[in-house]
């Protein structure tokens, strides 16, 4: 479902998102979560796709007791350069999210485990997935997935394979 109605515009990109794919590809702005089912199927349909992904948070406590715990963590193993092999590995075992999977997937990703702990209950981290959460909200996010779409439109839910398709046959 597309939604026109939005209460503030998305945020452009920033310097400090987390954004994969080729240069110059359509991009595509996700708002997820990493408890969500239909948040891991968009990341894995996405990624077989020639775009360029900007993941933003939308982890809301009030859905699942571990969305905020997992974003957060997703922050940590950030700031030790490893945002989107952390993303991966969130999406590809969904029911590991707490503390000790967090940890083994710190340590098979080659990550600094007392830098981790200490980055994900720290302020840099919870003002980071504050701030996506409230412009998810702002812009019309309604669940999860949200896409906002290189026209600016906000697609709620995963992508089917036809809207990818509009989106990459639209590209210059």
């Amino acid at each position: 479902m597309t939604s026109d109605l939005t209460s503030a515009p998305v945020p452009p990109l920033r310097d400090d998102d987390h954004v994969r794919g080729p240069a110059g590809a359509p991009l595509l702005i996700v708002y997820a979560d990493f408890t969500c089912a239909r948040c891991a199927l968009t990341a894995e349909r996405v990624s077989r796709a020639p775009l360029q992904v900007c993941f933003r948070h939308f982890a809301l406590s009030s859905r699942d007791r571990r969305a905020l715990p997992a974003a957060l963590a997703a922050e940590a193993a950030a700031r030790q350069g490893a945002f989107w092999g952390f993303h991966d590995a969130l999406y590809d075992d969904q029911g590991r999210l707490d503390d000790p999977h967090l940890w083994a997937r710190c340590e098979r990703l080659g990550l600094d485990t007392e830098r981790f702990e200490a980055d994900r209950r720290g302020p840099a981290a919870a003002e980071r997935v504050a701030r996506d959460v409230r412009e998810a909200m702002r812009a019309g996010a309604a669940t999860t997935p949200a896409l906002v779409l290189p026209d600016g439109r906000v697609q709620q839910g995963a992508p089917e394979q036809a809207l990818l398709a509009e989106i990459l046959a639209a590209a210059p």
